[in-house]
């Protein structure tokens, strides 16, 4: 009974997103510094103040969510949040579509086996491995490694940003598709040589690709709006989503960012760059000078 409801709400959410992907076509946009509604956190750039996280706090593998929780759009210490208010502070924040604000809570409600309707999470529980959150991750190192995924790693977040090869209109270096196929590609093979347990099916691979995308829809690749949510996990100072569609970013159109991403890792070709990169030169003998 289950599975068949559970087929019926996909379905029913796949035409929703269908349906509102028409209206953001056939609709105008959002005007530049009005995407985030009068009367919610950050709307005309006024976000509330950002507070680090205290000891005690919950924190998860998400750096969106830590920083709607660094400034208490979610309760600051990330605990008791019903799955049923979650979507609605997304959508407001980010600007994802309402379909996309149903789906991914009832995703993660069923993923921790409690009711959608009734119960709540903290945020570290998010981090359930191979559920969300997964190995290879851009931001985190694997969780068999470090097991506390509440916190970037650092060398991870920088070595990504510094790979930014576009430019906006000012000049100002962004992210690309192809910034972010060729440094999920590095992680993959990096983490399976690294974590002696490392997984990553075909399904968390979209996954992992999914992660990366809202770098480029919802930041637009910017790097200066980047180091803050991926380092400091705080939304800077005037910002707002990139996404100025009045339906916000739903699904259909999100995808086709995610499989860019996905289609541009190529990890034989780099697992061939390290073997040759690992041979060592051959000795050729000097010629004979007499």
């Amino acid at each position: 009974m289950f599975i068949v409801q559970k087929i019926f709400q996909d379905l029913y959410v796949l035409s929703w997103d269908v349906a509102l992907t028409v209206v953001n076509l056939l609709s105008p946009k959002r005007k530049i510094g009005h995407v985030t509604p009068a009367g919610h956190p950050g709307a005309d750039g006024k976000w509330p103040e950002f507070v680090p996280p205290k000891d005690g706090d919950s924190r998860c593998s998400c750096p969106a969510l830590n920083a709607m929780a660094n400034h208490g759009i979610l309760p600051h210490d990330g605990k008791n949040i019903k799955f049923t208010e979650l979507g609605s502070l997304i959508r407001t924040t980010y600007n994802f579509a309402p379909s996309f604000c149903y789906f991914v809570p009832n995703y993660a409600a069923n993923m921790l086996n409690r009711s959608y309707s009734k119960d709540s999470f903290d945020l570290v529980d998010l981090d359930l491995h191979n559920g969300i959150e997964h190995d290879a991750s851009l931001t985190r190192e694997d969780s068999a490694l470090v097991p506390d995924q509440s916190k970037p790693h650092l060398p991870f977040v920088k070595e990504l940003l510094s790979l930014a090869s576009g430019k906006d209109a000012e000049g100002n270096p962004l992210l690309t598709p192809k910034d972010l196929s060729e440094y999920s590609t590095k992680r993959r093979v990096d983490a399976r040589l690294s974590n002696p347990n490392f997984t990553l099916s075909k399904f968390h691979k979209m996954f992992g690709s999914s992660n990366s995308s809202t770098m480029l829809t919802i930041f637009g690749g910017r790097i200066k709006d980047l180091e803050a949510v991926l380092i400091d996990e705080r939304l800077p100072d005037s910002w707002e989503s990139r996404i100025v569609r009045p339906m916000g970013l739903t699904m259909m159109t999100f995808n086709k960012t995610v499989l860019a991403v996905e289609k541009g890792i190529n990890e034989q070709k780099y697992e061939a760059k390290l073997k040759a990169a690992a041979q060592p030169e051959t000795n050729v003998p000097e010629a004979s000078s007499g």
